[in-house]
């Protein structure tokens, strides 16, 4: 997109208010509903979906942002059919990495072992498995998804899903099988991130190409170059962050 295509400032701002409109809409349709299939609900839930489309669009055209949610489609959930008014929820969520770079994620598990006073040479540590299970139960799975390329992860699609409940389950209830139950008509609202949707959108852009509008901006390819080339002779990152 040329600089001369590119949305204000003023006009995302805009989209940002229409989605503060719709969801105050939404929110009083749902209030007001006079039934399951109130169509009022339906179309305030379409309107608020095409306002977050519409922001979504113009952040990321001028900003090079994205929302972090995606409002479901009927085409992607059934209709909700849980309780108005749950008194409780799960919240479940999946996040999908690959091991990118095996010897950096081991020595990071390396470093967790020395700061812990395990020392050098444990077994742990040396294996990727191990060197998972050391990560992932000292880091929470938040500071692990916002620094994964420093574990030598690469983000693969994610999810979250909300799910609506008559009652709070009794504990140690489903941890045999945690996720074989879920009811998806009692999905509240769903989170979902993926490459596709940049696949997607990129696909649209290349319907374009021809009309004038000038060439693309190409966009940075790694952002952790500076990680990626600061490691001693062991393989490992020279500087980790002090915070956890």
């Amino acid at each position: 997109m040329s600089d001369a295509a590119q949305p204000t400032a003023a006009e995302v701002r805009a989209a940002a208010e229409a989605v503060k409109t719709a969801l105050d809409r939404h929110l009083a349709a749902v209030e007001r509903r006079s039934g399951e299939e109130d169509p009022a609900v339906y179309d305030a839930f379409n309107e608020l979906a095409a306002a977050a489309e519409a922001y979504d669009e113009l952040l990321y055209d001028r900003y090079d942002e994205v929302t972090p949610f995606e409002i479901p489609g009927e085409d992607t959930m059934p209709p909700y059919t849980g309780p108005e008014e749950p008194s409780a929820l799960s919240v479940l969520i999946r996040r999908d990495y690959e091991v990118a770079e095996p010897q950096r994620l081991m020595a990071q598990a390396r470093r967790v072992e020395a700061a812990d006073g395990e020392g050098p040479g444990a077994e742990t540590s040396d294996t990727v498995h191990g060197a998972l299970g050391l990560l992932f139960g000292e880091f929470e799975p938040d500071e692990i998804a916002s620094r994964h390329k420093e574990f030598g992860l690469e983000e693969g699609d994610s999810t979250l899903w909300v799910t609506a409940a008559d009652e709070s389950a009794e504990p140690g209830e489903w941890l045999e099988a945690p996720f074989e139950q879920v009811d998806p008509q009692r999905v509240v609202c769903r989170f979902d991130v993926s490459a596709v949707f940049d696949e997607e959108f990129d696909d649209g852009l290349d319907g374009d190409e021809g009309d004038g509008d000038g060439d693309l901006p190409e966009l940075d390819e790694d952002l952790d170059t500076d990680l990626d080339t600061d490691l001693d002779e062991d393989g490992e990152p020279a500087r980790l962050e002090a915070d956890r």
